[in-house]
């Protein structure tokens, strides 16, 4: 009888603990995403808040593994293979962890991300890359746990993990180039089925990544063409295309109606750019 009136009391505790009544969580859980390049990166963690505590030293302690952040792992997926800091890591999802000391934190990804908090039993062997990365002051504190991808370009970004008045970013690279390229190139081997947009697209990323200057000249001129000189942003491209090539007069051509152009459209952002560039090499 005793026995039985404990699974009783057992039961009903367990009952009781499903809270019915919302409350707000102390670490709320986000979730990031970003496209860096053409990859897929997405950072899902808990954020822990201050609330009057210090924090690294004391509550983070310096020297010794922690899960960054609270509550489940910390995790960034990636869609494609990167390289962290020279590192290279496979595509997939990775739990963050780091080791904070004051002037520079080891971070870890770590390839077990069904762990809470740290795992109970380190295995190196999960450690997919690790890094080393310098610590900056920031001057303002911040009060609640932060995860961001800061400093984006067409080929990479920085991971960054700020709390209390540290930021720590860890640089990544994405393998834009190489699969942008395969695009332009199967792309481009189908003349017949291509468009403005197409010739436009292939130009304008070999331009912006400084590759063969010539071809997209060639490519932005026919996707002018096409478009009957309509869209200011493609004569826009086609002005710095010549301008790097050396070409002033056909620059100056170009610029000039993708000023009227964008001026009939009322793009006010492309009638500036197009007048101080302009004005600078009409001075060279």
């Amino acid at each position: 009888m005793k026995k039985f009136a404990l699974l009783l009391f057992t039961v009903s505790m367990c009952f009781s603990l499903e809270a019915q009544i919302q409350t707000p969580a102390p670490s709320p859980f986000s979730k990031l995403e970003q496209k860096v390049g053409l990859t897929d990166v997405t950072v899902e963690y808990s954020r822990p808040a201050m609330r009057g505590r210090k924090i690294f030293g004391d509550l983070v302690p310096f020297d010794a593994i922690w899960r960054t952040g609270a509550n489940q792992n910390t995790k960034v997926t990636f869609s494609d293979d990167v390289v962290v800091k020279g590192k290279e890591l496979k595509a997939g999802s990775y739990a963050i962890y780091t080791r904070p000391n004051e002037a520079v934190w080891e971070v870890f990804f770590y390839s077990d991300t069904e762990n809470w908090g740290t795992p109970q039993e380190w295995d190196a062997s999960k450690v997919a890359a690790t890094v080393k990365v310098e610590t900056m002051d920031i001057p303002v504190p911040i009060e609640s746990f932060t995860i961001t991808i800061d400093d984006l370009h067409n080929n990479g970004g920085v991971l960054g993990i700020m709390w209390e008045n540290t930021y720590v970013g860890v640089e990544f690279t994405v393998p834009t180039v190489k699969k942008a390229t395969k695009s332009i190139e199967e792309t481009m081997a189908n003349t017949a089925d291509l468009k403005a947009g197409d010739y436009y697209a292939a130009g304008s990323y070999y331009f912006a990544e400084g590759m063969n200057m010539e071809q997209a000249k060639e490519w932005v001129n026919k996707a002018v063409e096409m478009d009957g000189g309509k869209a200011y942003w493609m004569m826009r491209t086609q002005s710095l295309i010549y301008a790097k090539l050396g070409d002033k007069k056909a620059a100056i051509e170009a610029a000039k109606k993708s000023l009227a152009a964008a001026q009939a459209e009322g793009n006010q952002d492309y009638v500036k750019m197009n007048k101080d560039s302009l004005k600078e090499w009409a001075q060279m």
